[in-house]
């Protein structure tokens, strides 16, 4: 018999190959981009961008993610669902601004001009009541005695009511100083207003000399 005949033969395992050992081998990011072209995940984002849209346009109010995520399936990325309906809203009539923490619909920038002859006329704000407004907005919070010394003369009361009449202006808190005073902010309505997504936003006061 031959020495190739006598040769024994060592038996060794064959272990199954799993999932892991082959995502092992895959690059990092080419298994973010394989999960992301998932189907079924696909398919779960594309209905919560739908009812994320439904909640937004029959709301008459500013909708924050915090009230989204309570309404929609859980485990949905929240900025990811609205950056996407952001942008299939981005070259129609209607637009989705982000006003705060909160989204909205709004007619476009650029046909604003056809709502023009529907806007209700309003009032139009004191000279006082408008630099109290723009001292308030750049240099929130701050208290009714911080305004006086800013404007250099006394600020009325009845300036401060009209402000929060329209909701632009709101309390804030007090201040933990001798005698607690009250604080004041704008709101997330003077952000829409203003089409301003954050208070951040406002001009700064370069560009407004420049403005003229």
């Amino acid at each position: 018999m031959s020495e190739r005949a006598n040769a024994s033969v060592i038996p060794f395992k064959v272990e199954d190959e799993t999932e892991d050992d082959v995502l092992a081998d895959v690059p990092a990011e080419s298994q973010v981009q394989n999960l992301s072209q998932n189907p079924g995940e696909r398919l779960h984002m594309a209905e919560a961008v739908r009812m994320a849209e439904a909640i937004v346009f029959a709301s008459a109010e500013p909708v924050s993610e915090k009230q989204l995520a309570a309404r929609l399936p859980d485990g949905i990325n929240i900025a990811a669902a609205m950056a996407e309906l952001q942008q299939i809203y981005a070259r129609r009539g209607v637009n989705l601004v982000r006003v705060g923490d909160a989204w909205a619909f709004r007619t476009a920038g650029d046909l604003a001009f056809l709502m023009s002859r529907d806007t209700v006329q309003q009032k139009k704000l004191s000279r006082a009541a408008l630099e109290v407004l723009a001292i308030i907005a750049y240099h929130q919070p701050v208290t009714r005695a911080e305004i006086e010394d800013i404007r250099g003369v006394e600020t009325s009361k009845g300036t401060l009511d009209t402000l929060m009449e329209t909701e632009w202006v709101k309390m804030r808190g007090r201040r933990r100083t001798p005698g607690r005073p009250v604080t004041y902010g704008t709101s997330d309505i003077f952000l829409d207003h203003f089409a301003l997504e954050e208070i951040r936003d406002l001009p700064g006061m370069e560009e407004l000399k420049g403005a003229g």
